[in-house]
């Protein structure tokens, strides 16, 4: 979501729009507020709202990026609030794989108060079908890939494949079952790779699970990596790995879509919506390592398979190019 919000920062300034962008996560100061729990919320909504009060009067469209959990609450929620009452328009923009469970659990209090907003978007068809069952009217604008940086490239020949996963090193991405996978794919191709690209609690266990299972030398934990260390990560790579146990949108995928890297990805949320299962990617149940090694490993014998669903998913992604979403937005931030 940050990505995607500075993207569309970016994106709408050079189109000649006027944006301020309110983050709600800045660095905490003193540093060390950071580390109690209780303490930097409160420090954060105390810096947080009168920041949103002064830039709803400054402005005349709110876009707010919302997402589920304490993040609606505390952040999202607020925002709807106010800049309904200072007179703006509310565009939310709801985004995120677990939002039928959110929804389920709290639309007592999440419906007064997203009932306010003058348009829903939500990135995918799947997030759509959830709230349409939820009363709501939501309209699809799809996430925008960068397709002047996210572009393919040519790449050298080689024995084995660089595999990648670009996701946080949370339980939600399970990047354990893509480990599990690479053990597998290295019994074929010893002398594969596998970067994982992400920053979380699960370092530490995800480590371990490579000692555990004899790869650590074939195996990069890159940390995080900013937009230019992604596409480079992207023209080095083969395959991208998308092991999620919920998911939405990932801009990775499509992100590997658009860098001319062919996708294997669990069969979750809206996943299925931008991948179409054996033409643009390949799609697997979640937690399936076997089934991922397996498809890694056929891909890489079969160079044109892999090349023309590289080719299906090149056309496919530029649906998301900027070019075909910022109407959508014109008429999120314009319409009646």
């Amino acid at each position: 979501m940050a990505n995607q919000t500075r993207q569309l920062f970016e994106l709408l300034t050079a189109a000649g729009a006027e944006v301020e962008l309110l983050p709600t996560n800045p660095p905490y100061r003193p540093a060390w507020v950071g580390k109690v729990s209780f303490l930097r919320a409160v420090i954060r909504l105390l810096t947080y709202i009168p920041a949103l009060w002064f830039a709803c009067g400054r402005n005349k469209v709110i876009h707010v990026m919302a997402n589920s959990g304490w993040s609606w609450h505390l952040f999202a929620a607020p925002a709807v609030l106010i800049a309904r009452l200072r007179g703006l328009r509310v565009v939310v923009n709801y985004r995120g794989g677990g939002a039928e469970t959110f929804l389920a659990g709290h639309i007592l209090t999440i419906k007064p108060v997203l009932s306010r907003a003058h348009f829903l978007a939500v990135p995918s068809g799947f997030l759509k079908e959830v709230f349409i069952r939820y009363g709501f009217k939501p309209f699809v604008v799809p996430n925008i890939v960068d397709l002047s940086r996210f572009a393919p490239q040519v790449r050298p020949p080689r024995a084995a494949p660089h595999l990648i996963v670009t996701r946080h090193l949370e339980a939600i991405y399970d990047n354990a079952t893509a480990i599990r996978a690479f053990a597998l794919v290295r019994q074929a191709f010893p002398a594969a790779h596998l970067t994982i690209a992400g920053i979380g609690p699960e370092r530490e266990r995800l480590c371990l699970l490579t000692h555990e299972l004899n790869v650590s030398d074939a195996v990069t934990f890159s940390g995080h990596l900013d937009r230019d260390g992604m596409i480079e990560l992207y023209r080095s790579a083969d395959i991208l790995i998308n092991p999620s146990l919920a998911d939405n949108m990932p801009n990775s995928v499509l992100e590997a879509m658009a860098s001319g890297i062919a996708v294997i990805s669990t069969r979750v949320g809206g996943v299925p919506w931008i991948v179409e299962d054996g033409v643009t990617g390949l799609l697997v149940s979640p937690g399936d390592a076997g089934a991922i090694s397996v498809n890694v490993i056929e891909l890489w014998h079969d160079d044109q398979r892999r090349a023309l669903m590289v080719e299906a998913a090149l056309l496919a992604v530029g649906r998301f190019r900027w070019t075909a979403v910022s109407p959508l937005l014109a008429a999120a931030y314009c319409s009646e």
